[in-house]
């Protein structure tokens, strides 16, 4: 079973975080939407967070790990959330079970396909050594010879953790996403197709969401509606929380 954490009360609200990321991404925005009557489900999806590591890795597989998890909690219908990663999740678990999504919303993801792009960031969380590092100041400084952006590796060390005394590892399960890291990309498949209010949410800043984009997010969700975030890049909850914040809400309430 997925791993979540739960915050406040209401219509369900479910959370799918990004690629290396996890629910704690979320915890801010999540106590935000919770004091507005909804009942938050912050996820850790497969070989993230403190959910369970697999050697499989598909959407598929992903989608079918969130049909499980709304069974086992009880959950007819929910109102989904996905970032990046988790947005590819949730556009495919609303073409398969429509009828369990009321509102979709999609953060700075098309269901198009992306070449693989991560190849950098895995190269250097692959060459850091446990053995050796024993910090998180130690991590950095090594990670820093495989990128540049400082938030970046904060975004990333996050996930550090001691596994058991004296020993640091990553929360992710990092053998299996390098070893699946051309499925991340993956395009939603050609027939798939939700009819329910849909919001696509893009960066001002960020360049996954283009204008052509809008031809093949509406052969999938045709009552989609595409909303830019100003004054943010792909990350764009946390860039400007507020907007991204004030934005869904209206979404939700309309």
């Amino acid at each position: 079973m997925l791993h979540s954490k739960i915050i406040g009360e209401g219509t369900p609200l479910l959370i799918l975080h990004g690629f290396l990321g996890m629910s704690d991404n979320w915890k801010t925005l999540g106590n935000e939407f919770s004091k507005k009557g909804y009942e938050v489900h912050l996820i850790d999806q497969r070989n993230h967070g403190r959910s369970f590591h697999s050697d499989h890795f598909s959407y598929e597989l992903m989608a079918e790990d969130l049909l499980n998890y709304m069974n086992h909690h009880g959950l007819q219908q929910v109102n989904l959330l996905g970032h990046s990663m988790g947005g590819k999740t949730a556009m495919l678990f609303a073409t398969l079970h429509p009828q369990k999504v009321e509102k979709l919303i999609i953060a700075d993801i098309a269901p198009k396909y992306y070449p693989p792009h991560h190849q950098d960031i895995l190269d250097g969380l692959n060459a850091l050594n446990f053995n050796t590092i024993n910090s998180r100041t130690e991590a950095d400084k090594e990670l820093s010879s495989y990128i540049s952006i400082k938030s970046v590796r904060q975004f990333l060390l996050k996930n550090l953790y001691w596994q058991e005394k004296e020993s640091l590892g990553f929360r992710f399960n990092l053998k299996a996403l390098t070893k699946n890291v051309n499925q991340i990309g993956a395009a939603l498949p050609k027939e798939a197709k939700y009819n329910g209010y849909t919001l696509f949410l893009r960066g001002s800043n960020s360049d996954y969401i283009q204008p052509i984009d809008d031809l093949v997010i509406k052969n999938h969700f045709p009552l989609a509606t595409t909303t830019t975030i100003t004054n943010a890049g792909h990350w764009l909850h946390a860039e400007n929380p507020k907007m991204f914040l004030d934005t869904v809400l209206e979404f939700l309430n309309d």
